[in-house]
C-alpha cells in the first residue's frame, strides 16, 4: 500500500536551470552551449552536489579556464538568477497529496545553496522530510543516498512513490523497490499517480 511519495526537486517542483542565468552573460546560445557543455558542465556541478565547495568547485576551473574566469565566478555568484521559479502545476500536485500521504524530499543539491531554496520556496516547509545530497556527501543514482532516506525516516521502498527527471535516478528507485515515475510535466504526473491508485 503506498503511503509515502518522495520527490526530486530541481526540474520536478522548481525550475533550476543554469541558462536561465547565462543566456544574459553570452551573446550567442552556441556561446553558452559551449561553456555548459565543456566548462561549467554536469558533471563539475555534481561535485558541488557531492558536498564539494564551491570556492574549491570554482578555484579548479578558473586554474584550468583563466579566460573564463569571470563566467566562472557567477556560477556561485548570481547563483539564484538559475531558478526561474516553481514549476506550479508539480506543486499543486504536492499540496493535494499532503493531505493524505506523507512527503519527502531526496534532492542532488549543493548545501550551499539549498538554504536559498528553503528562502524562497514556502512550498518546501510541506516536506515531513529531505535529505540533501550536499549534507550527506552522496548523490543520486547511488543507491546508499535512497537507503539513508528509507533508514532515517523509517520508510518502506515498497510503500513509497519516487518521481524524478532523471531516468537514471528513477533507475536506481525501481532495483531498490520503490514505485518510481519519469517525471516529464505535471499533467504526466497526474495521470501515473492515478494509475498507482494514488488519491489526488
Amino acid at each position: 500500500m503506498i503511503n509515502t511519495i518522495v520527490f526530486d526537486f530541481g526540474g520536478v517542483l522548481i525550475d533550476w536551470n543554469p541558462r536561465h542565468l547565462y543566456k544574459n552573460v553570452f551573446t550567442s546560445n552556441q556561446e553558452m552551449e559551449q561553456f555548459l557543455s565543456d566548462i561549467c558542465n554536469d558533471e563539475w556541478n555534481l561535485q558541488q552536489d557531492k558536498g564539494r565547495s564551491f570556492s574549491e568547485g570554482i578555484s579548479l576551473l578558473k586554474n584550468k579556464y583563466p579566460a573564463h574566469s569571470k563566467n566562472i565566478e557567477l556560477f556561485y555568484s548570481q547563483w539564484e538568477e538559475m531558478l526561474n521559479g516553481e514549476i506550479s502545476g508539480t506543486v499543486e500536485i504536492l499540496k493535494q497529496l499532503k493531505s493524505q500521504y506523507k512527503v519527502y524530499g531526496l534532492t542532488n543539491w549543493s548545501s550551499e545553496t539549498f538554504p536559498i531554496a528553503l528562502e524562497k520556496f514556502p512550498f518546501l516547509g510541506l516536506f515531513d522530510g529531505i535529505v540533501v545530497s550536499g549534507d550527506e556527501k552522496m548523490i543520486k543514482p547511488d543507491q546508499k543516498f535512497y537507503q539513508l532516506l528509507l533508514e532515517r525516516y523509517n520508510l518502506n521502498a515498497a510503500n513509497c512513490v519516487f518521481i524524478d527527471d532523471n531516468i537514471k535516478n528513477v533507475n536506481a528507485a525501481l532495483t531498490l523497490g520503490f514505485h518510481a515515475l519519469h517525471f516529464t510535466n505535471p499533467d504526466k504526473l497526474r495521470s501515473d499517480l492515478q494509475m498507482l491508485d494514488v488519491i489526488i
